[in-house]
């Protein structure tokens, strides 16, 4: 048995106005403690936010204002939250992203939080890593590993697929240090993950257009992925397609 299934993990997930940490709230916070045995702990909360909740916000996760107007606060619920995480990597999809909401949401109502220490792991970056499902995104995800569905996209739901989904995409790993090492460097996409080549092979996208997003704040993956497509086709001299007025064709 590896060391990978006697870990234990942190997965959170969160659902919020927007996707500003510095402008956008939380709205809801779930947060699962688990081995890949079982679970450990868990606790999930919906959060009065303090202010109207934007209608594209609601037709992703359906949570309304009258859902969360008798809601704890934010600095209510934090303090179980980070509790339960201290000193245990946090494994979620996307999580940077969730990470940077709680410390933002910490900051604003002074509650000690050091949860930007804490070891992390990306399933995103996992499913990129394995490169066999066809978009990466959670619900494709679980999907493609057959995972039961947990019901709508809420923060509790999100959390327990991502828990069965990071245990197949660990399964080439025998520890959690050999996972984060190897998302230290950056993992080479097969295709554009947005925009308007979203899903065509990087060999297929005009080379103007690799120029121009190899210029924009995108991730590490796709700035390496970018790079790697323009190296290759200065080493082919097919940088002279830039001149070409039907390369966009």
């Amino acid at each position: 048995m590896s060391r990978l299934s006697k870990e234990v993990f942190a997965c959170l997930d969160c659902e919020t106005t927007g996707l500003e940490p510095e402008n956008d709230r939380i709205i809801e916070i779930a947060v699962v403690l688990f081995t890949f045995d079982s679970i450990i702990q868990s606790f999930e909360s919906l959060v009065n936010p303090g202010r109207p909740i934007s209608e594209p916000s609601i037709a992703i996760h359906h949570i309304t204002d009258d859902m969360v107007a008798d809601k704890p606060k934010i600095n209510e619920v934090l303090p179980q939250v980070l509790k339960m995480v201290n000193n245990v990597i946090i494994v979620g999809h996307g999580i940077s992203l969730d990470l940077k909401f709680v410390t933002e949401e910490a900051k604003r109502h002074n509650v000690p939080c050091k949860l930007i220490s804490n070891p992390s792991i990306d399933t995103l970056r996992l499913a990129r890593l394995y490169g066999e499902s066809p978009t990466n995104s959670l619900e494709k995800l679980r999907e493609h590993f057959n995972i039961e569905a947990e019901g709508a996209h809420r923060a509790m739901n999100d959390v327990l697929v991502n828990i069965e989904v990071f245990k197949f995409l660990s399964t080439k790993f025998a520890s959690s240090d050999q996972i984060i090492a190897r998302l230290k460097k950056p993992i080479l996409l097969k295709a554009m993950p947005l925009g308007k080549h979203k899903g065509r092979p990087f060999h297929e996208i005009p080379i103007e257009y690799l120029f121009w997003a190899s210029h924009q704040n995108f991730d590490q993956d796709l700035l390496f992925s970018i790079h790697s497509e323009l190296k290759k086709r200065k080493k082919g001299n097919i940088f002279e397609q830039s001149g070409n007025p039907f390369s966009n064709l």
